[in-house]
């Protein structure tokens, strides 16, 4: 360079400066670009493998050793339970006795009115009057013609004509008074009277209605039931009748006195399965002598067995049903799924009891996700709520392009 040139500009040289850390910045921010979409991809990818593995919550089954109750419904019924109705025509003239009133056994109810029947009944004793001065005759009449015989006066033919009839008349003597005392008898139904001790649960007539005879066609009095001890009858599934002899006690429940229970007992079973229902009637009796039970409400019949301690219980939701069958899905120790096929004992509604295919310790999924297979990894929930899936999901922006 010859001594009389410049020297270059400091500016050019600060120029060149720049442009390269420009460009270093330039690549700085592209790497850091391409760094955090490589990361945010694989968070993606990382996120997306955890939502396939299903979250699910186990259980053990519980052995039925123990007592085993389930419960059932029935309706109350009075012990006694009879409908009055009449056996004479007429008017009903009074009633002493209305519904709620507690009666004692030939107590009266109501009394008819009975004109026709007083009348019958007046003809009908007109008549044995008139058979039995009949029959006073013949038989006076039979009585001469034995001694003309014994005379020789009269043949014995004749006689045993005269004696003949008067057993005729004899007879109709006998149909006249088993009239009359059929008429008296039905005179007695004019009283309507309690057949047994208890309470009057409906009156259904009035002063002055027309009263007709017989249960075909008349119209029911009253209706007396006996409630001091009452009868419940429910149809017990055919797989527990065995376990329920008669005198096995039970508690009965009803939605008017929350919180109550009442001791009752097992008084007889119908010995029968019904062909449709796959049940056995059993009658219950309760003890009611505080009147705190109503005959026709809705009850609760709670039975304890006697458990089984080889049965398993698992809630029904556990069960799973497809084309291999009846099975139940379990977790391992490396939370990989095992499906076991089981049989039903008995099915309790909320809960089922297995006979077999279960042991204690089995970690049984309470509800297999759809689709669950022979070992699928899971993951075990141990929170009583479900499990928050957002945790660990990417932010939106970033990443998703």
């Amino acid at each position: 360079m010859p001594p009389d040139s410049p020297a270059p500009p400091a500016s050019a040289r600060k120029l060149r400066l720049a442009g390269m850390a420009a460009m270093l910045g330039v690549l700085i921010i592209v790497g850091s670009g391409l760094a955090m979409r490589a990361f945010d991809d694989k968070r993606l990818r990382d996120w997306t493998d955890e939502q396939i593995i299903p979250t699910v919550t186990v259980l053990e089954p519980v052995s039925s050793g123990g007592t085993v109750r389930f419960d059932l419904p029935g309706r109350l019924q009075a012990y006694s339970r009879a409908l009055l109705y009449a056996r004479v025509d007429g008017y009903l003239k009074s009633w002493k006795t209305d519904i709620g009133a507690q009666v004692k056994a030939g107590e009266l109810l109501a009394e008819i009115e009975t004109p026709d029947l007083d009348q019958q009944l007046l003809q009908a004793k007109a008549d044995l009057a008139s058979t039995q001065a009949t029959a006073a005759l013949a038989r006076t009449t039979a009585e001469r013609w034995e001694q003309l015989v014994d005379s020789g006066y009269a043949s014995k033919q004749a006689a045993a004509e005269k004696t003949g009839d008067f057993k005729t008349k004899e007879a109709l003597v006998k149909s006249a008074q088993a009239n009359v005392e059929r008429l008296v008898a039905l005179k007695k139904f004019t009283r309507i009277v309690a057949p047994f001790d208890g309470i009057v649960t409906a009156r259904l007539t009035d002063i002055g209605v027309l009263v007709n005879a017989g249960s075909g066609v008349g119209q029911q009095l009253f209706e007396i039931s006996n409630t001091r001890t009452l009868r419940v009858y429910v149809s017990v599934p055919q797989v527990y009748v065995p376990r329920i002899p008669p005198g096995s006690p039970v508690a009965i429940t009803v939605p008017e006195r929350p919180g109550k229970a009442y001791s009752a007992t097992v008084a007889a079973s119908a010995q029968a399965v019904d062909s449709t229902a796959g049940t056995t009637l059993m009658q219950i009796h309760v003890d009611n002598a505080d009147g705190e039970l109503l005959p026709g409400a809705f009850a609760n019949i709670n039975f304890q067995l006697p458990g089984d301690e080889t049965v398993m219980s698992v809630p029904a939701s556990a069960l799973m049903f497809d084309k291999a069958g009846l099975r139940v899905a379990t977790v391992d120790a490396n939370n990989r799924v095992v499906l076991k096929t089981v049989t039903i004992m008995r099915d309790l509604g909320k809960t089922v009891e297995l006979a077999s295919g279960l042991v204690p310790g089995d970690r049984v999924i309470e509800s297999p996700p759809d689709g669950i297979a022979d070992g699928d990894g899971v993951r075990i929930s141990h929170a009583a709520g479900k499990p928050d899936r957002t945790n660990g999901a990417p932010s939106g922006g970033k990443g998703f392009y």
